[in-house]
């Protein structure tokens, strides 16, 4: 038995010993060359991120839990589509619900070879006039009481006691009992009453009553209306004293901003085309009739002018109005332009989406170089060439889908997500007690622009009507929610841009009005919860850029759902901390977090 055993133990050695020989060599040259070569599969693992399927804005390095829900992460897509840190893929759905537009440079349709320019409408100070009193006394009764009443030459304005009229009247009487033996002394009395504008008619009703009359009526020297009133009863005047200012509104001006690079085109003469708020559907046809010679050196402006009939009061002083004078840059072939809407600015840079693949939504930024204004255009000098396709609608939409992609964006310059699951359009710094502290210093829209407070109020007046629209869709309110949208419609149409004195606020304002509306107008077109809250996206993508970059003076917070927009996510804003989702209302009310504090 001890034999055997000894036999099977020297058999097992010998039989280890020849494997060895056979192949341990060939295994250790495989070891070696697996080495030389590189394991992909460790390479692979080793760049492996992990995301939460919950919050796909979650990226880390390595397993673990997500930070906001606490689910086991799962590994990330490798992140091989292709694509350079400049461009972005979109979906047909999210290209048609966010209704993106292209158009081709250099095809001609992309400029209207017009100028538009913005203003508002004021008194003609050629007709207006001052009402006042030429003499001195205390005001027993007015008859014009407000301002915007209309008044006729020869109405009665005022009742005045003055003594100096009191004595010149009695200094008549005396002197008509004198008239036969001194002419002269007659005739001086009787022009000096002139000179206090009273008429030979109420001279003769003097002499010929013999009596003093002490309350003496002042009248109307002009037809017009009454835009400010100067006086009030009781008060005591002084020779000359104004008491009205009193505007003849047969004719107004329309008066317009036009910047400095715009003024090449413009001249005495041209045609203008003049277009309301008030009346949409119509438009008025003027001439350009005063240049400003002087440059506003604050505003870079000067002021262009046309005279407008005022037929039945269609114009109102304070009134906007939009002009276009047509015909004021002739295009070569060589120009290329893009239309406003293309364009997108981050204090420094000028930015457009070009569409680089013509079979598939892919869109890359490129930074252009802008050249003169025309209207709704811009001459691009560096940049573009004709043949490119670029984004004209829905240009911030394109933007906001790079940023929740971790992509290059207008607000993200250098790309890429946090790992703290802040998005590189909203990356947050925090304090020593773990709330979120403010923006960080990522990008260059950080500067936010100096405007008005005046400005700041009107821009606050359409955030509150924001906030009733995020509020009836969070209560599932479609026609509330209807209504609201309206409201932000007819706000923004308040908005004075001449409040605006830098160009490039003026230029972002005007690109993020036109976008707020639309989204306002399709929202306001249906009570439809779902298309509601597809067009708010949109909508809410522009407030908080309009809140970023001007400012309300109040503490706003950006809030965003992971699942919203087909789990691509999106943003609202909310003056509550507490989580009340506007894209789902009840059926999903919590879902979401804090991203900023805007203040």
């Amino acid at each position: 038995m001890k034999k055997n055993i000894i036999y099977i133990g020297v058999a097992l050695i010998v039989g280890l010993l020849g494997g060895y020989l056979l192949f341990g060599g060939d295994a250790s040259d495989r070891a070696a060359n697996s080495k030389d070569n590189h394991d992909h599969t460790e390479e692979i693992a080793s760049n492996q991120m992990w995301t939460c399927s919950m919050h796909p804005q979650i990226m880390q390095p390595e397993p673990g839990d997500c930070p906001l829900c606490g689910m086991d992460l799962i590994p990330a897509e490798t992140g091989a589509d292709g694509l350079s840190a400049n461009e972005i893929k979109m979906t047909e759905n999210a290209m048609a619900l966010a209704n993106i537009q292209t158009s081709v440079v250099g095809q001609g349709q992309m400029g209207k070879n017009s100028l538009k320019l913005s203003g508002k409408i004021k008194a003609n100070e050629e007709t207006n006039a001052v009402q006042v009193t030429y003499f001195a006394g205390r005001i027993e009764k007015l008859y014009v009481n407000s301002t915007g009443e209309r008044v006729g030459t020869g109405q009665r304005l005022a009742t005045i006691y003055s003594p100096e009229l009191v004595a010149a009247q009695q200094e008549l009487l005396t002197a008509s009992s004198l008239k036969q033996s001194q002419p002269e002394l007659y005739k001086a009395v009787r022009n000096k009453l002139k000179l206090w504008k009273l008429s030979e008619k109420q001279i003769n009703a003097i002499e010929a009553a013999g009596k003093v009359q002490e309350n003496f009526p002042v009248f109307a020297t002009v037809s017009g209306t009454v835009t400010e009133k100067m006086v009030e009863e009781g008060d005591y005047l002084k020779l000359g004293q104004p008491l009205f200012k009193i505007a003849n509104l047969n004719t107004v001006w329309a008066e317009f901003d036009a910047y400095e690079n715009q003024l090449s085109s413009l001249k005495k003469g041209q045609n203008i085309k003049v277009t309301t708020n008030a009346y949409g559907n119509e438009v008025f046809d003027a001439n350009v009739t005063f240049v400003d010679p002087l440059l506003n050196s604050a505003t870079r402006t000067v002021v262009v002018r046309a005279v407008l009939k005022n037929k039945n009061d269609l114009f109102k002083p304070g009134m906007f109005v939009e002009g276009i004078i047509e015909g004021t840059q002739t295009r070569t072939e060589n120009t290329i332009s893009v239309p406003s809407t293309a364009v997108m600015w981050t204090g420094e840079r000028s930015l457009v989406y070009v569409k680089t693949d013509p079979n598939e939504a892919i869109f890359e930024m490129r930074e252009v170089l802008l050249g003169d204004a025309n209207g709704d255009t811009y001459t691009i000098l560096e940049g573009l060439k004709n043949g490119d396709v670029v984004v004209t609608n829905g240009t911030f939409t394109v933007d906001a889908a790079a940023q929740l992609q971790g992509k290059r964006s207008m607000m993200n310059a250098k790309g890429g997500k946090t790992t703290t699951g802040h998005e590189g359009h909203f990356g947050m710094q925090e304090d020593s007690s773990g709330e979120n502290a403010g923006i960080t210093d990522h990008s260059e829209m950080k500067e936010r622009l100096q405007v008005s407070d005046k400005f700041k109020k009107q821009l606050k007046q359409v955030f509150d009507d924001y906030i009733l629209l995020k509020d009836a869709l969070v209560s599932d309110k479609g026609n509330d929610a209807q209504r609201a949208a309206k409201n932000i419609g007819e706000n923004l149409a308040k908005v004075d841009m001449k409040l605006l004195k830098d160009e490039k606020a003026h230029n972002h304002w005007m690109t993020i009005q036109n976008e707020l509306k639309k989204s306002a107008n399709a929202i306001g077109s249906t009570s439809e919860l779902t298309t509601q809250r597809g067009h708010f996206n949109h909508l809410s993508a522009h407030m908080i850029s309009s809140v970023q970059l001007f400012g309300i003076d109040q503490e706003v917070y950006v809030e965003f759902c992971p699942m919203a927009n087909d789990d691509k996510g999106a943003y609202w804003l909310s003056l509550e901390k507490e989580i009340r989702n506007p894209y789902y209302g009840a059926a999903m009310l919590k879902c979401g977090e804090v991203k900023a504090t805007l203040h």
